[in-house]
């Protein structure tokens, strides 16, 4: 069985905002403790919607990046890395989409989405039908097992596993399976051999999923077995051929409650942004200046922080004291909108004090931003090479 890894990844779209802090970033940190994981700049599929104008994504990356930095994520915890500078993802891409039926990039429910959202620009190119097929061999060419996704992505996922069962079926029964896996079974020592044998069947014959796991168990205490081997006899216990590619599952993240300074979700298109790493006087100007309840025309009215996209900034930033407070004092007009908002500017500013601390070092020498992501490529690309030897060999293209 392979490691426990995550990988995700994030466009270059420009600056980072508070959005993508609580959305993704935040996420991210507290992934990078519990789990190998890998974090990459999805420039190629900045590519599939901005072909025709691709000058601002090196800017974009790099900026990126100092955001990422900046909001926590540990270059000796994690991975970072660029998805271009490892071009294993492209043959990984082109190998799918020799075997990928068509209907199943037609199907993928985010395609027609984003062509209707998109009307403006022209999106019937193969490099966008194929986009979640990159997706798919930027995931499995890791060989990870957990993809942090939101419940809009699922399908993403659930497409991914899909490819990577198609593949191992096709693929994976390499010729004299079955007599590599019983001489594998022998290596196992007797006691371990005839275990194996009675989990197996308990699976295979009554689908008992206890079975497996002390399968799957029993041969990750296995030291002896080659690599080749392992991978054979995990196959085998399932009744499939031998595993190429994993299956990743889903690490489902709540949807970030990040409103922006209208109410609305925030983005850039919307011009209702607090972007990371942003200077002390112009946010909190943009908080004082925000939106509030339209029931509190005048100082005396009373309000109901339930319409005032304020609240959901005190939601995320504020205790419960604070919370009672704000509660108690707008729906009795005890406070005005500006004291509502000053501890949210308090809050906000001490966050951001400790990203323009981290990002400082960044900036005063881009080219440590540089060193670290040269470091992540070559680690990425070392586990997509050896993904792909295995990819090669098993569709008949290694020529040794």
């Amino acid at each position: 069985m392979f490691a426990e890894r995550v990988l995700s990844g994030m466009r270059p779209t420009g600056r980072l905002h508070l959005g993508h802090y609580h959305g993704v970033l935040k996420n991210w940190v507290k992934l990078q403790a519990e789990y190998p994981c890998l974090f990459f700049v999805a420039d190629w599929h900045a590519l599939t919607t901005d072909y025709d104008n691709p000058k601002g994504i090196e800017n974009s990356v790099w900026d990126m990046v100092v955001d990422w930095l900046a909001a926590g994520v540990d270059p000796s915890q994690a991975t970072i890395f660029i998805q271009s500078r490892v071009p294993e993802h492209a043959e990984l891409h082109l190998l799918m989409s020799m075997m990928t039926p068509l209907g199943w990039l037609e199907r993928v429910p985010t395609y027609k989405d984003q062509q209707e959202k998109l009307a403006s620009k022209d999106l019937s190119t193969y490099g966008f039908l194929g986009y979640p097929l990159l997706m798919s061999a930027d995931i499995l060419i890791y060989r990870a097992d957990k993809v942090p996704v939101g419940e809009d992505q699922l399908p993403h996922v659930e497409f991914t596993r899909e490819l990577a069962r198609r593949f191992n079926h096709m693929y994976g029964r390499e010729p004299g399976f079955e007599e590599k896996a019983k001489e594998a079974i022998k290596k196992l020592g007797s006691k371990r051999a005839r275990l194996y044998e009675e989990f197996r069947t308990r699976f295979q014959q009554n689908g008992d999923d206890e079975g497996l796991a002390l399968g799957k168990a029993l041969l990750e205490e296995a030291q002896s077995l080659s690599h080749g081997d392992r991978e054979r006899l995990y196959g085998y216990l399932e009744g499939g051929g031998k595993m190429i590619l994993v299956e990743p599952g889903a690490l489902l993240t709540e949807a970030s409650r990040m409103p922006g300074l209208d109410g609305q979700k925030m983005s850039k298109s919307y011009g209702n942004t607090i972007f990371l790493r942003e200077e002390a006087e112009p946010l909190a100007k943009k908080i004082r200046t925000m939106q509030t309840d339209p029931a509190r025309v005048r100082r005396t009215d009373a309000g109901d922080p339930e319409r005032c996209p304020v609240w959901q900034f005190h939601v995320l930033y504020s205790d419960e004291t604070t919370r009672n407070w704000v509660t108690q004092g707008c729906k009795s007009a005890g406070i005005g909108c500006l004291e509502c908002k000053q501890p949210v500017i308090e809050a906000v500013l001490k966050e951001q004090e400790a990203m323009r601390e981290r990002a400082q070092p960044y900036l005063d020498d881009p080219s440590l931003v540089r060193s670290i992501v040269a470091d992540g490529c070559d680690k990425a690309r070392k586990l997509a090479q050896e993904t792909m030897r295995e990819v090669r060999d098993a569709m008949g293209l290694s020529y040794s």
